[in-house]
């Protein structure tokens, strides 16, 4: 009888744990959007960046395909990839797969989220997704979480960066993966991953 009650709150503290991420997202459990199947065309979509100048995927996305990555100002998960997701923009830039941030926050203005880039020297375009239009399109719900797109526009990537905030620990470098795989012209071994972070803070 002990047994099954302290199974029963341990049950009921996860519930509330679980109920409690999803509040801080704004939205409920069964309003989260699925993100898109590996494999599917992603079709083209227009933001601004944070000075207010409109920007297309497709007007971004390089060669040979994009990462898109949405991020955060304030989520320190977000923040702790920083200077990997700048790394990533640089090292893959040259090779015709470019790097664009979306913040999908509804707390984060533009304002907000242009200082922080300089900041943080962040020279990647970072777009304003106000209303977490683009954020729901594709099923994100958290910073950072990734998605690569190749050049023919089909999703083949989503998930995390690599498996660890703290860099001494990493020792699966998802992302980086899935892009020289595609550079190669082979298979991506691992097309999906569990993205972990802050959660989205969307609109009620």
């Amino acid at each position: 009888m002990k047994k099954q009650y302290a199974i029963s709150l341990f049950v009921a503290a996860l519930l509330i744990v679980a109920l409690a991420a999803i509040a801080g997202s704004g939205r409920n459990a069964t309003d989260l959007p699925a993100p898109p199947a590996i494999g599917a065309m992603i079709e083209d979509f227009k933001l601004p960046d944070a000075d207010g100048a409109q920007h297309t995927l497709n007007s971004l996305k390089g060669k040979n395909g994009a990462v898109i990555i949405f991020i955060a100002t304030r989520c320190p998960v977000s923040n702790g990839y920083n200077d990997r997701m700048e790394k990533l923009a640089e090292d893959y830039q040259s090779k015709g797969i470019n790097v664009i941030g979306i913040n999908s926050n509804s707390t984060e203005p533009a304002s907000e989220v242009k200082s922080h880039a300089a900041e943080k020297h962040l020279t990647f375009a970072i777009l304003k997704d106000d209303g977490n239009k683009i954020a729901d399109r594709f099923g994100a719900n958290h910073t950072p979480e990734a998605y690569v797109i190749d050049a023919s526009g089909k999703l083949v990537y989503h998930g995390r960066i690599d498996n660890s905030q703290n860099t001494a620990n990493i020792s699966s470098n998802d992302l980086r993966e899935a892009l020289d795989a595609i550079l190669a012209g082979k298979p991506i071994q691992k097309t999906t991953s569990v993205a972990f972070g802050c959660s989205i803070k969307r609109v009620s």
